[in-house]
C-alpha cells in the first residue's frame, strides 16, 4: 500500500533539514520538499540536492515572484498599511503565499498532510496555519517544534550528525534571517538585548547610512491607480520595479528599521529589518495621494490601515476582512496616478516634486493672496461661527450654572 505524502515546507535550513528524516521516522510519511520562491535568491540553487539527500521523494521549488508582488505588496502598499509605525511586512505577507503554493501542491499530490518548520514562539506559525485552514480545512498540519523533543540547536545537529547529513550552519552569521524580494530581516543573537546597537557588518543589502555617498541622487516612480509602473521613466514590471528600487535606495542608505515589536503570540521581539525599495515606494505613495485623495477619505483610509497591518501581521490574509478592506481601498486608488520625485540622502527619502492630472491641489485656491470667486475670506466667518457653535453653547451653559 503506498505512503501518505505529507507537504514540507521547505528551506534547507537546519530545522527543515532535520524534520524530512523525522517525519519519516515518526510518521512513516513520504515527504515531498516544497521550495516556495518569493525572492530568497541564491538560497534555492541548491536545494534540490538538499532535499533529496535529506530524504524527500521529491522537491518542487516553485517561482511565485510576481504573484506576491501583484497578489500581497501592491494591495498592502496601497492601503498604506505599516506594523507600529516602522514594519513594513515583509516577513508577514510572504507566508500566507508560501502557504497558498503548500495548498496548491499537497491538493495536486493528494497529501493529507502539510508540514512547517516554525517554532512554536513566533508568529509564522499562525500565518501558515491560518492560510491552510482557509483553503483547506480538510488538510493535517504537522509543526515539529511543538511536539517533538529536540529542545535546541545542539540537539537539532546532534540529530542530524547522527543520520550523516550535512548540517547547513553559518557562523559567521549567526541571526536568525527571512530574506525575500521585499526585504531581509534580522533576529536573534547580539540583538536579543534592545541595549546593543547592531553591530557594523549587519546590513547585507542596505549600505550603512554614515558610509553612503555624499551625493544625493533624484529619483522619480510613476504611478497608475495607485500601483508603480516605472522608474526614471523607464517602464518596468512588478518584480523588476522593486529590484531597481532596492538598487537605488541601499546604495545610499534607505529602508533601514530597528524596532521592537509586539508579536501575536504575546511576547515582544527585536529586529532589524532592510526594506529600500519598500521606504521608496511607501514614501511616494503617500505624497501622491497627498493630491489626489479628498480629505475624508484621506483620513478613513489611515485608520484603516491600522487595522489592515495587523490583519497581514497576524496572517489574516485569505479572510473576508481583509478581501473587503482591499476592495475599499481599490476604489480609492482609481486617481492615484501621476509621478512622484524624491530624493535619497543618507539613509533618507525627502520628497521633491509630485503632479497628478487628477490633482485636487489648485494654486488658485491655495494662495495666501486674492483667490477671485474660487474662495471668498468672508466666508469662513459664518463658518467658522456654525463650526464653533457646539463649543459657544457648551460655554453658555457652563457660565449659568457657575453663577
Amino acid at each position: 500500500m503506498a505512503k501518505e505524502k505529507v507537504i514540507l515546507a521547505y528551506s534547507g535550513g537546519l530545522d527543515t533539514t532535520v524534520i524530512i528524516p523525522w517525519l519519516k521516522e515518526n510518521y512513516d510519511y513520504d515527504v515531498i520538499a516544497v521550495a516556495v520562491d518569493v525572492g530568497q535568491g541564491e538560497e534555492l540553487a541548491p536545494l534540490n540536492e538538499k532535499a533529496i539527500k535529506s530524504g524527500a521523494s521529491k522537491i518542487y521549488i516553485e517561482d511565485v515572484r510576481e504573484e506576491f508582488v501583484t497578489d500581497c505588496i501592491w494591495p498592502t502598499l496601497q492601503m498604506g498599511a505599516v506594523y507600529e509605525q516602522k514594519y513594513l511586512l515583509g516577513t508577514s505577507f510572504a507566508r500566507p503565499i508560501i502557504a497558498k503554493r503548500l495548498v496548491e501542491i499537497a491538493k495536486a499530490e493528494g497529501a493529507t498532510a502539510i508540514c512547517h518548520g516554525a517554532t512554536g514562539k513566533g508568529n509564522d506559525q499562525v500565518r501558515f496555519e491560518l492560510t491552510i485552514k482557509a483553503l483547506a480545512p480538510e488538510m493535517k498540519i504537522i509543526a515539529p517544534w511543538r511536539i517533538w523533543d529536540i529542545k535546541t540547536r545542539e540537539e537539532e545537529i546532534e540529530y542530524a550528525e547522527a543520520r550523516g547529513l550535512d548540517v547547513p550552519l553559518n557562523k559567521k552569521r549567526p541571526y536568525s534571517m527571512d530574506r525575500n524580494l521585499w526585504h531581509l530581516s534580522h533576529e536573534g543573537c547580539d540583538l536579543e538585548d534592545p541595549w546593543n546597537e547592531p553591530m557594523e557588518d549587519l546590513y547585507l543589502i542596505c549600505t550603512a547610512p554614515e558610509k553612503a555617498p555624499d551625493q544625493a541622487e533624484y529619483i522619480t516612480v510613476d504611478y497608475e491607480k495607485g500601483i508603480p509602473v516605472a522608474v526614471n521613466g523607464e517602464k518596468l514590471g512588478p518584480i523588476e520595479i522593486i529590484e531597481k528600487l532596492n538598487e537605488l535606495g541601499a546604495k545610499h542608505g534607505v529602508g533601514i528599521a530597528d524596532l521592537v515589536e509586539n508579536r501575536l503570540v504575546g511576547m515582544k521581539s527585536r529586529g532589524v529589518y532592510e526594506t529600500p525599495a519598500g521606504e521608496i515606494l511607501y514614501t511616494t505613495h503617500q505624497l501622491l495621494e497627498s493630491i489626489t485623495l479628498d480629505r475624508a477619505t484621506s483620513h478613513y483610509k489611515d485608520q484603516m490601515a491600522i487595522r489592515f497591518s495587523e490583519l497581514v501581521y497576524d496572517g489574516m490574509w485569505y479572510t473576508p476582512l481583509r478581501e473587503a478592506m482591499t476592495a475599499f481601498c481599490d476604489s480609492t486608488q482609481q486617481n492615484v496616478t501621476g509621478t512622484v520625485r524624491v530624493k535619497l540622502y543618507k539613509g533618507k527619502v525627502t520628497p521633491a516634486g509630485v503632479k497628478s492630472p487628477y490633482s485636487l491641489y489648485m494654486e488658485d485656491i491655495a494662495t495666501f493672496g486674492d483667490s477671485g470667486e474660487l474662495y471668498d475670506h468672508k466666508d469662513a466667518g459664518g463658518f467658522i461661527n456654525l463650526f464653533g457653535l457646539p463649543l459657544k453653547v457648551q460655554a453658555m451653559m457652563k457660565a449659568k450654572l457657575e453663577k
